[in-house]
């Protein structure tokens, strides 16, 4: 079972010389700090193309270029606990350029 969130979060992430951004080591989500254990899958999202796709057909002189959305987001699925001794949880951790780091969603 998942649950959907969209909550802001404060993320220290790892960084060495030879990768820039290792992913994320530990976050903090409604009063509580996280140490993330192990990083299960990263990814990037596009916006939803579709909403955008339909400019070219609706507004003439609109290169299709210009009606692609360009966000993205990068997402990073980790195992993480917020207390040692309890089971860990999975997380969905998100980051993009406008909003920052976001939890989009707890897989139980």
């Amino acid at each position: 079972m998942s649950r959907r969130y969209g909550d802001r979060i404060a993320v220290r992430s790892a960084a060495s010389a030879v990768d820039a951004d290792s992913g994320p080591e530990q976050f903090q989500w409604r009063g509580r700090n996280y140490l993330v254990h192990a990083v299960l899958a990263h990814w990037i999202e596009v916006g939803p193309w579709w909403r955008f796709a339909a400019a070219l057909d609706l507004q003439p002189g609109i290169t299709e270029q210009e009606s692609v959305d360009p966000s993205e987001r990068e997402v990073w699925r980790v195992e993480a606990t917020a207390n040692r001794g309890i089971t860990p949880g999975v997380y969905d951790l998100c980051r993009d350029g406008a909003t920052g780091w976001r939890l989009v969603r707890t897989i139980d």
